[in-house]
């Protein structure tokens, strides 16, 4: 009779448990992996799926058994890089909705607010139009592939031990803070330029021509040059993806 000791079971255990915790840390916090329509019962699935498969490219990892002193920590270092590589994610996003809102408010749509299901929070117009384009983006470029992929590269990086403190001085995350706002700001500069020049030219449309009401002129005005400027630059916004995903994937 075949037998099954706890040693040889905890020796399974062992390499398929760490990358698990980490993809499913991931799934917990990056966009679209996390939503609620994606079931609870698949993401624990898939993340086991991809921990039984990402075996061949993870042997040259420490060895720590499940049942020693060192587990506890092994696991919060692993729960811990995942919620970061899916937060950094998340930011790419963030940047996209933080440009719609800006673009939204100079166009005059700052009240188009409206509870989003998804994320439990109000959320503009054009700040949900933004992050649709790059949720789009992101499937049409397989991000979410390459996301995966950096979370199995990351064991090269950060491999499995109890230095979580010194994983996230290596990290650096909160440098993501100040691409932030710089990144939200370039995408949104070229419509927010247009509609300085547009805001510009009703001022002196007011001046010339006191009786006429710039109020009721100036909202359909704004409104048309936002969205011409809006429909312009939107083929153009692959490229600051692109370029936000690289810097993200590449601190993993």
């Amino acid at each position: 009779m075949i037998g099954i000791s706890e040693s040889q079971l905890t020796e399974w255990l062992s390499p398929i448990l760490w990358p698990f915790f980490r993809v499913l840390a991931v799934f917990t916090a990056a966009p679209i992996f996390s939503a609620r329509s994606f079931p609870v019962r698949t993401r624990i699935g898939l993340a086991l799926f991809i921990a039984i498969a990402a075996q061949a490219s993870l042997n040259d990892q420490p060895h720590v058994d499940i049942n020693s002193p060192k587990a506890f920590g092994a696991v919060l270092q692993q729960v811990g890089i995942g919620l970061a590589i899916g937060f950094a994610v998340r930011l790419v996003f963030s940047i996209f909705e933080l440009a719609g809102q800006v673009i939204g408010f100079q166009m005059g749509l700052g009240f188009a607010a409206f509870f989003d299901p998804s994320t439990s929070a109000q959320s503009s117009a054009m700040g949900r139009f933004y992050v649709n384009m790059a949720t789009l983006m992101f499937l049409a470029v397989n991000a979410h592939v390459v996301v995966l992929m950096a979370v199995i590269k990351s064991f090269d990086a950060f491999p499995v031990d109890q230095n979580f403190l010194a994983a996230l001085e290596k990290v650096k995350l909160y440098s993501l803070g100040a691409d932030l706002f710089a990144s939200a700001l370039w995408i949104a500069l070229p419509v927010i330029g247009m509609l300085m020049f547009a805001n510009l030219a009703l001022g002196i449309v007011s001046r010339v021509a006191p009786q006429m009401n710039i109020y009721s002129v100036g909202f359909p005005v704004t409104l048309s040059v936002g969205l011409i400027g809006v429909a312009a630059t939107l083929p153009m916004l692959d490229q600051p993806f692109m370029r936000l995903m690289e810097r993200i994937l590449e601190i993993f």
